[in-house]
């Protein structure tokens, strides 16, 4: 069984890239998905998917505003993903929620569902979603994802910690699956496989382990201050710019809130923290040993993307995309499981918790 996917915020491919990994053969039967068309409004990102998802039928990705799109011409489709913008659902920025200027975006995937009517789709979004506008934004986005199209749709909904899942990074997600009512399916969360910490996927795992090749695509290393590499000198793995040892001369002028991934340097033997799509300010992730941020070749490592997958755009572009993007090897897992209801395969399962 094929599904034939539509896609909007496409980005760069993270779920794209995971849909593709996640066919299998059950019963003389092959399920995936084909993509028929995926739109974002950034350039960088869509030419970043044309090279890697779709590098022989690069027409099908729309790049313009989804506010600009004509909804009802696109191509027919049976399932559906996206991961509407979450800057205003982020525990990073302000929460505006529904009253941010991107909050209001999700509308456009109930759009998409009420036209097509597909038979499952698949969202994502940052996990602080769940306390934007005091809940009210959640609770708002299930009521109308629930009752679109014809038929309307059974909702499981999690809060995914991939690093439970083998992904070298300890990022948090809220993915809603929909299966179509009429369907009498309900889709299952795949169990974690490693919940204990001396098991998960370290970041030194993902980082060395085969080596990064000096000339891999996108593995470009950054020109730092020599007070941002001193300071660095001073900070230990797991700690940040707010490290009591740090000389005063090095300590950071900084009023108010303190962050805590501020020039934050990575634990060798844990999953990183999370990969964000931010730049500047001492945001990108930093080595454990080597005084540096990490390349972006290493920030996509620890995304699992592929070292042949090749990012394009500036150095800062590519990296809010890789800081964007959703886990390929994550999303493979749960677009399997996905497969797996529909061809009526058990797999271990937890209750959904979000």
């Amino acid at each position: 069984m094929k599904f034939r996917l539509g896609e909007l915020f496409s980005g760069p491919g993270g779920l794209a890239y995971g849909a593709k990994l996640a066919g299998f053969n059950h019963n003389n039967d092959t399920f995936s998905v084909e993509h028929v068309w995926a739109n974002d409004n950034d350039s960088d990102s869509c030419v970043t998917f044309q090279n890697n998802i779709v590098p022989n039928n690069k027409n099908i990705v729309i790049c313009k505003n989804v506010q600009d799109l004509n909804l009802k011409k696109l191509e027919k489709i049976d399932a559906f993903a996206y991961g509407f913008p979450c800057n205003d659902f982020s525990i990073v920025g302000e929460r505006k929620g529904f009253n941010g200027k991107y909050g209001p975006l999700y509308f456009y995937g109930v759009s998409v569902l009420n036209i097509f009517n597909p038979f499952w789709f698949f969202a994502e979004n940052v996990g602080g979603i769940t306390n934007a506008n005091k809940g009210k934004a959640l609770e708002k986005i299930l009521l109308d994802l629930g009752n679109a199209g014809d038929y309307g749709y059974e909702l499981t909904i999690n809060k995914y910690k991939f690093e439970e899942y083998g992904i070298p990074q300890k990022r948090h997600r809220i993915i809603i699956i929909g299966i179509r009512k009429d369907l009498n399916l309900k889709f299952q969360v795949p169990a974690p496989t490693n919940t204990s910490i001396d098991k998960q996927t370290t970041a030194y795992q993902a980082i060395c382990i085969p080596p990064i090749k000096h000339n891999d695509p996108n593995h470009v290393f950054t020109s730092h201050p020599k007070s941002t590499i001193e300071r660095l000198k001073y900070i230990p793995p797991g700690e940040n710019a707010w490290f009591e040892e740090i000389p005063n001369h090095l300590k950071l002028n900084v009023k108010g809130a303190k962050l805590s991934q501020i020039y934050k340097r990575l634990r060798p033997n844990e999953p990183s923290y999370t990969v964000t799509g931010s730049g500047g300010g001492g945001t990108h992730v930093y080595h454990w040993e080597e005084p540096r941020a990490l390349t972006n070749r290493e920030r996509a490592r620890l995304q699992t993307f592929p070292d042949d997958f090749i990012f394009y755009g500036s150095n800062e572009s590519i990296r809010r995309q890789i800081g964007m993007a959703i886990p390929p090897q994550g999303v493979k897992i749960i677009i399997e499981s996905i497969f797996k209801t529909f061809a009526g395969i058990d797999y271990p399962f937890v209750k959904e918790k979000y």
